[in-house]
């Protein structure tokens, strides 16, 4: 039978509550994830939680909520029953669903042979960033690079907008240029979507090994990266200013997905 939770001060919530901090996120290794879609796609995607913690107010009225549990509480996953306003507290969301879950902080290999690679460098926007990285797993890049200056990867809002793909796509959180240089190869080419260049995205040749750099919203790519990849454009008629960060980022990935399917 599930512990019931009546205390925000409870040990196990304050423990769970302060993984909304990145530091505590990176330090313990542990992550807290929340809602139907992201506990789902964990678990489907077989991922063991540490913890699972539910609204005991909800479950009955909710099939979906109660046939996950089940499933769960069946592989003896150790759950925690909540009272409403414990369960509020524990959460991010405005309207919550009822379900969230301690996990191991995801760290998926890495492939033996990088083709293609997604680099966010200074994109701060959360939304901007799921949604790349959405379209980075559905493009088919190997892994994804966060680079210095960008929202954390397991930011509650990023896990949000990515859907999943953070139990299905490797992640690289890098806190300094010599990191992220140590995770590509030295010889591999980088293009970095600019709207200034005078170089057009689709005449690249995306058949071979390369990596996309994507630029923050506001300023674009910070000076490091500008010294490391070669700009590309989008080409645009009227008189628009620019594309955001995502769409840029998932036309280009898309063109590369293009043409590795044609070759």
């Amino acid at each position: 039978m599930s512990i019931i939770i009546n205390s925000p001060q409870n040990t196990q919530i304050k423990a769970a509550r302060r993984l909304s901090q990145r530091r505590y996120r990176h330090e313990e290794g542990r992550l807290l994830i929340e809602g139907l879609r992201l506990v789902g796609d964990a678990w489907r995607s077989h991922v063991y939680p540490l913890q699972l913690f539910y609204n005991a107010e909800l479950r009955p009225q909710a099939a979906e909520l109660d046939s996950l549990l089940r499933e769960m509480e069946e592989q003896n996953v150790p759950t925690f029953a909540c009272s409403e306003a414990v369960f509020a507290h524990l959460t991010e969301t405005v309207t919550p669903q009822g379900i969230a879950a301690v996990v191991a902080l995801p760290q998926l290999p890495l492939p033996p042979k990088v083709t293609l690679v997604l680099i966010l460098d200074e994109v701060r926007d959360p939304g901007n960033a799921g949604t790349l990285l959405r379209s980075a797993e559905a493009a088919g890049a190997d892994f994804v690079i966060f680079g210095p200056g960008s929202v954390d990867a397991f930011n509650d809002k990023v896990l949000r907008a990515g859907m999943g793909v953070h139990f299905r796509l490797p992640i690289r959180v890098c806190s300094s240029w010599a990191e992220l240089k140590g995770l590509i190869p030295a010889d591999l080419p980088l293009y970095l979507a600019e709207a200034a260049s005078q170089i057009d995205y689709d005449r690249v040749d995306w058949r071979k090994a390369a990596g996309l750099v994507v630029g923050g919203e506001a300023n674009g790519a910070g000076a490091e990266m500008r010294q490391l990849a070669q700009p590309i454009a989008i080409p645009m008629q009227g008189n628009p200013e620019s594309l955001n960060a995502a769409m840029a980022g998932t036309i280009i990935l898309f063109e590369a997905a293009r043409q590795r399917r044609q070759q």
